[in-house]
């Protein structure tokens, strides 16, 4: 029996950021994350079927993000010091109605500051070089194991000839070393690096592949920054993640069932506390 064609993989040129995540045909690396625990699928589809509205604490990565890839929403500032009166209200409201985004006037001046920092780093600098990358392109592909249909929005995607680069900038509370370790394993990073690297390659593929580079950097002056390539075998996990993360996908979307984390069962399931707990406690209290 001849195997079903699958779809192309597809490079879509100004698609908007809110089209990208609007998209109910395929599904991302934050989707997928979320599938997983501590997430669970029936979590996941109701944040699908139910869409927040933007928050405040995302604003300023936004913003950082405009100006170091110079792609991304309008950035404009809202006079005065107080964001709780009827007035200012109304004109956030207006602002985030037109897709850009409000900005108290030392907000501004931060994420000037971030981004002048990021152009004075000896790596970060030359990675993010205007001209020198695309940003914000929307790539489309099918997870060959499952059928799914995949997408992924690197930040700045350079093609250098014989190898694709992709760079993630990441605005963070603390970009020190062992801080962006914890952020990695809190919220599934090395998931989104294999994710990113198999779309690109999908739809660019490149005699030797892609490599994935995270830059994270402190929003607190003098805004620090730290670069790093993850390790190979956190990589593979993830890809490990995301391989199952995709098959509870497909199956919820066959059967529309979108169990929570216990899923079904008859009987009530143990409870421990979490290992490491349990071996302490164990040596305290039961020697």
């Amino acid at each position: 029996m001849t195997a079903p064609t699958l779809p192309a993989p597809a490079i879509v040129d100004g698609l908007s950021a809110e089209d990208y995540h609007a998209d109910r045909e395929s599904i991302s690396s934050s989707g997928l994350r979320k599938l997983l625990n501590p997430g669970c699928p029936a979590q996941f589809k109701y944040d699908l079927d139910h869409p927040q509205a933007a928050k405040k604490e995302f604003d300023l990565g936004h913003a950082a993000h405009k100006l170091v890839l110079g792609d991304g929403p309008d950035l404009e500032v809202v006079p005065g010091a107080r964001w709780d009166t009827k007035d200012a209200k109304a004109k956030i409201a207006e602002i985030r109605a037109g897709g850009a985004v409000p900005l108290k006037e030392h907000e501004l001046q931060q994420v000037q500051d971030m981004a002048a920092a990021i152009r004075r780093h000896p790596i970060a600098g030359p990675l993010f070089t205007p001209g020198t990358g695309i940003a914000e392109r929307s790539i489309y592909w099918t997870d060959p194991a499952t059928g799914i249909r995949c997408r992924v929005r690197p930040d700045w995607l350079k093609l250098l000839g014989p190898m694709n680069l992709c760079v993630d900038y990441k605005s963070c509370k603390d970009a020190a070393p062992e801080a962006v370790a914890r952020a990695i394993r809190d919220h599934s990073y090395h998931q989104q690096d294999p994710l990113y690297i198999d779309g690109i390659d999908a739809a660019l593929p490149a005699e030797e592949g892609t490599r994935f580079i995270f830059v994270f950097q402190s929003k607190t002056a003098p805004y620090l920054i730290t670069v790093r390539e993850l390790n190979q075998q956190d990589r593979d996990i993830g890809r490990a993640r995301n391989d199952r993360a995709l098959r509870i996908y497909a199956d919820c979307l066959t059967t529309g069932n979108w169990p929570d984390w216990t899923g079904p069962v008859t009987e009530i399931p143990a409870i421990s506390m979490p290992s490491w707990d349990v071996l302490r406690q164990t040596e305290e209290y039961l020697k």
